[in-house]
């Protein structure tokens, strides 16, 4: 589609618009109006991600060499289980702002031990994830769920 026939369809909706007496939808409202489902959406991602870091480890799927010999009673090991029920309880969105701020401190332990030299740097350090999901996590314990979650769906029952 060229510049003006896009700029042709966008004159033509707006007049569909005003000729049927609709307000011509803002920018402002249509990013208030999906806010909240984004939120579920960046919540059941992130939680897919993350829970495939636990099944790798705890589950050999995907097979990750590094984790052939995972024994479940170590440090690892119990980052995996985090990952494996957290990712669980975060994807279908039961108890979030508690898991989201327990996973949130999991990642930031994760950063520090793991990836903080060079100092504050996580592109250098191979800690990107973890800096991704430490302040991901931290937002969903702050913000909640969204309204595709068990904890919405139970909250609407009361």
């Amino acid at each position: 589609m060229s510049v003006n026939q896009a700029t042709h369809a966008t004159h033509a909706t707006h007049a569909t618009h005003a000729r049927l007496g609709e307000a011509r939808p803002s920018s402002a409202s249509l990013a208030t109006s999906w806010a909240p489902h984004l939120l579920s959406v960046l919540r059941i991602a992130a939680a897919f991600t993350f829970l495939q870091h636990g099944t790798a480890k705890l589950l050999g799927f995907p097979k990750v060499d590094m984790f052939a010999d995972l024994q479940l009673i170590s440090l690892m090991g119990v980052a995996g289980l985090l990952e494996l029920v957290g990712g669980v309880l975060l994807l279908i969105g039961l108890f979030s702002r508690t898991t989201a701020f327990i996973l949130s401190g999991m990642m930031a332990v994760a950063y520090f031990m793991a990836h903080s030299e060079p100092f504050l740097s996580p592109m250098l350090s191979g800690g990107e994830a973890a800096y991704l999901f430490c302040f991901v996590f931290l937002y969903l314990a702050a913000a909640g769920p969204g309204p595709w979650s068990v904890d919405a769906a139970r909250a609407s029952r009361r």
